[in-house]
């Protein structure tokens, strides 16, 4: 059905309390946040909210002179607000799907610009990938996140998480990876004879490596990168 009284329109899209605590999907592709005292998001990424939420951006020294340095390197890729109060937070990032993650004492690196709000239990800090640096325009950063406490990511379509052993390895583009376990090291490399099929968004194909024991996750989208400014 595509069409509805204004009754019915308002009583299928009102926002709906699923009591599934901090974090929870309000759809596919929005996080509501249940806040009461303060949370992380991706700067840009608030579409709505109610009750008392004070944004604050990043302070340019919030996270010390290292972290500084490394967005400065980065061209700022990892922007961050500070939401603190009460009410109900909204947020989205360009319509991708939304994925609520629950670390335990654990720790995942995410693609910076797929990086959407996590609790400030939740450590984190820039690695750069300088292998990469000057082979490809942008992307050249990720977050790894650490501790205890619930992350949101974002992917164009569904994720797909392959699994890491010794005996097979997974190389993907970086422009359509998303994340990878937190002890796992990407190596890169490059095979211009592939550079028609893969890695389109680099000029040439650009790969990851990823070896030993753990995951790495997938979409089905190749991201185009500008320094300093996801597209």
């Amino acid at each position: 059905m595509s069409q509805y009284s204004l009754e019915e329109f308002v009583s299928k899209t009102s926002e709906k309390d699923r009591g599934e605590g901090f974090f929870e999907l309000e759809s596919s592709r929005m996080l509501e946040v249940n806040l009461s005292g303060m949370v992380w998001t991706k700067m840009g990424s608030m579409i709505a909210y109610d009750g008392m939420i004070k944004f604050t951006r990043e302070g340019m020294l919030e996270h010390g002179i290292g972290k500084l340095l490394k967005k400065t390197l980065s061209g700022e890729g990892v922007r961050l607000t500070k939401a603190e109060g009460n009410g109900h937070l909204y947020l989205a990032d360009n319509g991708k799907k939304v994925t609520i993650i629950d670390l335990r004492n654990e720790s995942i690196f995410v693609n910076g610009n797929d990086l959407l709000a996590f609790q400030d239990s939740v450590k984190w800090d820039i690695k750069m990938m300088r292998k990469i640096t000057g082979m490809m325009a942008g992307g050249l950063f990720n977050i790894k996140l650490v501790g205890t406490g619930l992350i949101a990511i974002t992917t164009h379509y569904d994720p797909l998480t392959l699994k890491v052993t010794p005996e097979e390895p997974v190389i993907t583009d970086p422009n359509a990876t998303v994340a990878w376990s937190g002890h796992l090291i990407p190596e890169f490399r490059t095979d211009v004879s592939l550079k028609s099929f893969f890695g389109r968004g680099s000029g040439e194909s650009i790969q990851m490596e990823f070896k030993g024991d753990g995951f790495v996750v997938v979409q089905p989208f190749e991201e185009v990168y500008l320094q300093g400014k996801a597209q």
